[in-house]
């Protein structure tokens, strides 16, 4: 802010001694710490006397401003006050951040894929949210007859799951990052909660090592039926991986094996992911089934973050 007036540089001065006399007038039921001038304030005060003095040719910046219908108040303002006003904006912005965030997709069954999901806790990144399909009513024979064909004949249905995942810091030198993730599918009585511990180290300097192991337990419920009582099945999953990051080239190889209680043995998987250009990556995968055949993947995939 700029104040200009008619008095000149030579009215500076006493300006300056009122400015001074205003604020002390102003802070006078505060207590300020002596201040005892360093080398630092020396060299500044140094610096002032050999400064430059003001031209006669100079514009006149206090021009048009009248001096005594100032508001100097404005300018007492304490660390305390400062620091309220600091801590007020970041309350502000983390309520803003805290909100719930909604997002939708359309699927080509004539459904419409909703997600919502909210921070509850920053420090370990603590998120709760849902994933909802939404089906719409038709409401025209043609829509009807489009939803059926692209659903095998029947109306595609409403459902839902809702989720909690937290990341927390690992312990010392043996992991760097634990995952909690848990969900619940009420429409098919499904629910799973699962944890990773992953370690980062890097090879050299360009190449990054990243070992991670996983556990789950998977709960599946049946519907009671007249004369049938529902049960619950739990199946345990373990899962051990290794991963090669090579920074500079984009490229990226992962060999991993899973174990679970309905399968009796380790099934392995080997994958490679390769970053073409901005977003864009392309990755293949082969892996082992419980069924001893061969699952191949290939899969190209852009993403963009705003």
């Amino acid at each position: 802010m700029e104040f200009s007036t008619g008095f000149g540089w030579a009215r500076l001065p006493v300006l300056a001694a009122a400015f001074i006399l205003g604020s002390l007038l102003t802070v006078s039921a505060q207590i300020i710490p002596p201040f005892s001038p360093g080398p630092a304030a020396a060299s500044d005060e140094e610096e002032a006397e050999t400064a430059e003095a003001p031209s006669a040719n100079d514009p006149d910046v206090m021009k048009g401003i009248d001096v005594d219908k100032l508001d100097w108040s404005q300018l007492a303002i304490d660390a305390g006050t400062l620091n309220d006003i600091i801590a007020a904006k970041k309350r502000a912005q983390a309520a803003a951040n805290s909100g719930l965030n909604w997002s939708s997709n359309a699927n080509t069954n004539g459904s419409s894929a909703v997600t919502v999901k909210q921070s509850v806790f920053e420090f370990w990144d603590t998120r709760i949210g849902a994933d909802m399909t939404v089906a719409s009513e038709p409401r025209t024979m043609s829509e009807l007859l489009a939803q059926k064909a692209a659903n095998g004949g029947s109306l595609p249905q409403s459902s839902g799951s809702a989720w909690a995942t937290a990341t927390a810091p690992g312990a010392g030198v043996i992991w760097d990052k634990t995952a909690v993730e848990a969900r619940v599918d009420p429409g098919s009585e499904q629910s799973k909660i699962g944890a990773s511990l992953t370690k980062s180290m890097p090879l050299s300097g360009d190449t990054q090592l990243t070992l991670q192991n996983g556990y789950s337990v998977n709960q599946q419920g049946t519907t009671a039926v007249p004369g049938i009582g529902g049960h619950i099945t739990r199946n345990y999953e373990t899962d051990q991986s290794a991963k090669v990051t090579i920074t500079d080239t984009g490229t990226s190889i992962s060999a991993g094996q899973t174990l679970s209680t309905t399968d009796d043995k380790w099934l392995r998987k080997f994958g490679a992911e390769q970053k073409l250009f901005d977003n864009v990556t392309v990755s293949g995968s082969v892996g082992e089934t419980s069924q001893g055949a061969i699952n191949k993947s290939v899969t190209a995939g852009f993403k963009k973050s705003w």
